[in-house]
């Protein structure tokens, strides 16, 4: 299977992600992270489920990036971190990477100013063709899942904002290019380079 939901559960979240990756450079045991993230609350969520759910996701994202990223996600000014934390959305979600390298490529082919939200009903609809075993989702999940896409696209500066959907050229960071480009991550960089 391709396309999963996982992404609709937790948005980019710049600021806990810095604190991921500050537990990741520690190189902390399962023990120590369920202290940190559980007993501790260092993310300073919720609901313990909601903590562990998110904590996870976000771990799973910037772990197989390794330890550059995880420095640039922690250390890095606004725009690097926030671009890092997108790299490791990217890599963990062919549904948001897909998207961006199949609608939003298509979007900038034909000059076009801004996304609509039938676009990513359209790629919903073409994602069944390149991955028949993909769940069959409900409106309100697709919906869901468009909602938390639209948002991570505007938290990065893909997208001026949420509500006009306005299309904006991005330059993916330089240090954070070379290291994906060294790491041979051809596919998180097609994705992130098509609004250059």
């Amino acid at each position: 299977m391709i396309y999963t939901a996982t992404i609709s559960s937790t948005a980019l979240r710049l600021r806990e992600s810095r604190i991921v990756a500050g537990l990741l450079l520690q190189a902390v045991s399962d023990e120590a992270w369920k202290e940190a993230v559980v007993e501790q609350n260092v993310l300073q969520m919720g609901r313990a489920v909601t903590i562990t759910r998110s904590s996870n996701i976000l771990r799973a994202r910037l772990k197989p990036l390794g330890e550059g990223l995880w420095r640039m996600v922690r250390d890095g000014r606004r725009a690097q971190a926030t671009q890092a934390a997108f790299a490791g959305a990217v890599k963990h979600s062919r549904l948001l990477g897909d998207f961006m390298d199949i609608t939003m490529r298509e979007q900038r082919a034909l000059f076009s100013k801004k996304l609509e939200h039938r676009m990513w009903n359209e790629y919903i609809g073409g994602c069944r063709g390149r991955d028949p075993d993909m769940p069959h989702w409900s409106d309100s999940t697709v919906a869901k899942l468009r909602s938390v896409v639209f948002s991570m696209l505007a938290e990065a500066d893909y997208l001026q904002d949420t509500r006009s959907l306005l299309l904006q050229n991005l330059f993916l960071d330089a240090e954070l290019a070379a290291y994906l480009r060294d790491r041979g991550e051809t596919y998180v960089m097609r994705c992130m380079e098509v609004m250059e």
